[in-house]
């Protein structure tokens, strides 16, 4: 199985013992597949949690996000003329198409409009 890149939704999802995501991490524990989250997910998602809540970043590659990464981000919102409220969807699909990855997140409707910048990555949801 290719990398998979997850988004907030994914997170919250797990947080609320939603069974398509438990499923969903289960399976990607079995394969060993390589999960990827930008830090902005974990700043757009991170409250004042329980302990527990931390156990889902355990096996997750944490990407910083450089000035390279941002100014992908940056130019597709200019070029999709979208609000800056979309600031973290750009970055998360930018962070995947760059890796090649599937992107798992609970705002399909957004990342799918940002897949016409990126027609490479993969969108599904959780």
């Amino acid at each position: 199985m290719a990398g998979v890149t997850l988004d907030t939704g994914v997170f919250i999802a797990l947080e609320r013992r939603q069974r398509r995501a438990i499923a969903l991490w289960e399976k990607w524990a079995l394969a060993r597949t390589i999960l990827t989250v930008p830090a902005v997910v974990i700043a757009e998602w991170w409250r004042d949690r329980q302990w527990d809540a931390a156990r889902w970043l355990a096996g997750v590659e944490v990407e910083p996000v450089d000035e390279e990464l941002a100014r992908v981000a940056g130019e597709v919102l200019g070029e999709l003329r979208l609000g800056r409220e979309h600031t973290i969807d750009a970055i998360v699909m930018a962070s995947a198409a760059q890796r090649g990855d599937t992107l798992y997140t609970s705002d399909f409707d957004d990342m799918a409009r940002l897949t016409t910048r990126f027609p490479g990555v993969r969108v599904l949801g959780v």
